[in-house]
């Protein structure tokens, strides 16, 4: 349980915010809509469990497959979870 209080280092930030800036332009979503996304998936899973929103990491990727082949945004969430009952 101890990597969940470790405060992330500079150069973690800088890595996860240019994969975040990597991937936006990829699907074509701005920085800002991840961000609104990610704050409203930690809203809604803070309701039925205690989680680490400050290392939460969502990812939006091109490669899922949907119908007919085509490839449509997928979207991956790591949430680190503290505590199942809230």
């Amino acid at each position: 349980m101890r990597h969940f209080f470790r405060r992330k280092s500079s150069r973690e930030t800088a890595r996860d915010r240019l994969k975040i800036l990597l991937i936006s332009d990829r699907v074509n979503c701005s920085p800002e809509m991840i961000e609104l996304i990610k704050t409203d998936i930690a809203k809604v899973i803070s309701k039925y469990m205690k989680i680490d929103a400050a290392n939460m990491e969502i990812q939006i990727n091109a490669k899922g497959k949907g119908a007919r082949g085509i490839k449509n945004p997928t979207l991956y969430a790591n949430i680190p979870i503290l505590d199942l009952h809230k």
